[in-house]
């Protein structure tokens, strides 16, 4: 009786499911302009569990990304071995370090724009994960996916291979080094994209520098190149509201910019061509970060951004010098 009672009790806590999320309410003023504003910048919740030892799940929705609702993550999970996992549905492809973090693990109020622009990708596919080790852990994950993003799902078809593989080393030196590449083809330009980074972690001290090239076929546009870099340090409080305060700083850079998809007078037109969707910038980022839990848990993000922009670059509407402050809970 005893062990049927522990084997029932082993299986509803399989099949336990959890439920959590992210909330981002932020205030930021503009120092140009002399504006403000209040943003729900993210409203994430997510549901996730494991019907048994081999098979697990994740579904998550924004109900406000930028004012839209969308549907992030959607895939099963297959662990097929102690090192070897197989997942099939919707979710962040295997590509860059900055772009491959979830809102509350943002070290910044904004994302940089490898994470924003150059490298944030999310589609639908099939992927394998497979760990390992040659002397120090070794992390890889490779993935086929349709290439088309999120919302172009229901009619379509491609005979074109879109992928991405990750693979990161976690050095006995406290050093972790990522080698990315992935190819999308959004319409009918196939875009090549290589990335790699180093993240220095020791005492509270993290110091992480990452590039990314992004390569179009045929020519169609000039190759993208985007660089992020920050050091952040933690200073723990033993008494307070606050459990420790992370004093930081990040230098970004892109080059001009395009989004894979063709445009003719200012409209999405097959007939068009490739145009600067975002103008060559870069940007030095300082500030504080306020933790009251661990960290990534509920955090107070201050930071002010200042924009360089080159001789001809047009800065969009938010994205000029602002001061910025956020609060970030995960639950």
């Amino acid at each position: 009786m005893t062990s049927i009672m522990g084997a029932f009790a082993q299986t509803n806590t399989m099949k336990e499911v959890k439920v959590g999320g992210v909330i981002r309410g932020k205030y930021e003023y503009q120092t140009e302009e002399g504006q403000g504003r209040f943003q729900v910048r993210t409203a994430r919740i997510n549901v996730s569990g494991k019907l048994n030892s081999k098979v697990d799940y994740k579904a998550e929705i924004d109900l406000c990304d930028e004012g839209k609702i969308k549907m992030l993550d959607a895939y099963t999970r297959l662990t097929l071995t102690d090192a070897l996992k197989f997942s099939i549905g919707q979710k962040r492809v295997p590509f860059t370090i900055d772009a491959h973090r979830s809102p509350s693990e943002q070290y910044f109020a904004n994302r940089s724009f490898i994470a924003k622009q150059v490298g944030n990708i999310r589609d639908v596919g099939a992927e394998i994960e497979y760990k390992f080790r040659l002397g120090f852990p070794v992390q890889l994950r490779v993935g086929i996916f349709n290439g088309s993003g999120l919302t172009n799902q229901k009619d379509f078809w491609t005979n074109n291979i879109n992928f991405s593989s990750r693979v990161i080393a976690m050095l006995p030196i406290d050093l972790d080094v990522e080698l990315s590449v992935q190819k999308i083809k959004p319409e009918h330009t196939d875009i090549y994209m290589y990335d790699i980074g180093a993240t220095y972690h020791r005492n509270g001290f993290i110091a992480e520098a990452e590039f990314l090239y992004k390569h179009y076929g045929n020519h169609s546009f000039q190759s993208v190149k985007a660089f992020n870099s920050f050091v952040s340090y933690d200073i723990p409080f033993k008494k307070g509201l606050f459990k420790k305060a992370s004093p930081l700083i990040r230098y970004d850079y892109m080059s001009d910019h395009s989004d894979g998809k063709h445009y003719l007078n200012g409209k999405e037109d097959s007939k068009g061509s490739l145009i600067v969707n975002d103008c060559k910038r870069s940007r030095i980022t300082g500030g504080v970060t306020l933790s009251m839990d661990k960290s990534f848990l509920s955090d107070i993000r201050i930071n002010y951004e200042k924009y360089f922009y080159g001789h001809n670059g047009v800065a969009k509407t938010s994205e000029k010098d602002k001061f910025v402050i956020e609060f970030m809970t995960r639950f």
